[in-house]
């Protein structure tokens, strides 16, 4: 494993070895390809640039979201996309890599939406320059975004620049109890297409539907008790200590018990059903109105179950943690466009992939 320190450190990896597979904060997967070498960037940290005035800043992809997160503090700003795995050490790289965002992604949108720039470190060694370090872009190929999920396929991060928001003055959390998987699928359906302007809906393995509301403190109260008022099912507004409780385990997957790896899952809300029937006994959990899926899978399993599940369902999949090679499951998007664009960027396929 070479760590290294600088871009250009990373550029002479790079051009001198057959295959490359970077690591971060060692949060999220990242094995080392047979026959190649693995680039610790852990030692590329720090925050180059922020600008509170514009809300935006920029770092090293090695920098820990934990420090992002306290210097956006100081300014009362955050990042709307909710990044998980804060207090695990994840980094911005290894966030932008994955694509993980958490349920707060469901008012504002994902990482992917925020990301405004990029240096990425070609297959061929170049370091390039993509996106800008202004919110308002007029470039035409935004480059940055297709790199948001693409499990270093296309090219190494080196430094990003993202946007923030002001943060919200309270938050408060209402949950109500359905009956059964439908129910909660129904109730979710019908929270997600209202005007109670959510900032996240998620339902838990208890078939609990979690509805969290945000902006200014007398607001908040008010809009809690219409929600409550005019929703007709059994639930109630957390305390404030239970709204952020939950909440933070939701993002640092505290949920999901030892020995079990982290899989992401997109669907839509009619497939929840199908799916938490074919997997009842694995800890599981629906995001972002029903978007958005997370299950916990026992290490050393095989994945050919979800794999064959995700295929007669249509949906995509991705394995966060775990020992297993395979990153990708299911039918991922895109596939004829991301072989040409991996070509263009990685001729030699330096970078491992599925």
């Amino acid at each position: 494993m070479h760590t290294v320190t600088t871009e250009q450190q990373l550029v002479e990896v790079v051009r001198s070895g057959s295959r490359v597979r970077v690591r971060g904060a060692g949060t999220k997967s990242a094995p080392e390809p047979d026959g190649g070498v693995g680039v610790c960037m852990g030692g590329m940290t720090g925050v180059l640039q922020y600008d509170p005035g514009e809300f935006t800043f920029t770092a090293l992809a090695g920098t820990r979201l934990s420090e992002v997160e306290g210097l956006l503090a100081e300014k009362n700003q955050y990042l709307p996309f909710d990044p998980p795995l804060v207090e695990a050490g994840a980094t911005l790289g290894g966030t932008v890599a994955t694509g993980v965002s958490g349920s707060g992604r469901l008012r504002y949108g994902g990482v992917r939406d925020f990301l405004l720039g990029a240096r990425i470190v070609t297959g061929e060694g170049q370091a390039v320059m993509a996106g800008s370090k202004v919110v308002k872009n007029a470039a035409g190929f935004d480059l940055p975004k297709l790199m948001v999920g693409s499990l270093g396929r296309y090219g190494l991060l080196t430094e990003l620049t993202f946007k923030v928001f002001p943060r919200p003055e309270c938050s408060a959390t209402l949950v109500f109890e359905a009956g059964a998987v439908a129910e909660g699928v129904t109730l979710m359906n019908r929270l997600a297409g209202s005007q109670y302007d959510l900032a996240c809906l998620d339902m838990d393995d208890a078939h609990r539907v979690w509805a969290r509301l945000a902006g200014f403190r007398q607001a908040v109260a008010a809009r809690a008790e219409r929600v409550l008022r005019e929703v007709a099912a059994p639930g109630r507004v957390t305390t404030e200590d239970e709204d952020h409780r939950f909440w933070r385990d939701a993002r640092e997957f505290a949920w999901i018990p030892p020995g079990h790896d982290l899989i992401k899952i997109a669907l839509t809300p009619d497939k929840i059903e199908p799916l938490s029937a074919a997997f009842a006994t694995l800890p599981k959990r629906f995001c972002v109105g029903g978007h958005l899926a997370w299950i916990g899978w026992p290490e050393g399993k095989t994945l050919e179950p979800l794999e064959t599940t995700l295929q007669q369902l249509g949906c995509a999949g991705a394995a966060i943690t775990g020992a297993s090679p395979r990153r990708t499951l299911g039918r991922p998007q895109g596939g004829a466009f991301a072989a040409r664009l991996q070509t263009a960027l990685d001729p030699h396929h330096k970078f491992s992939s599925d």
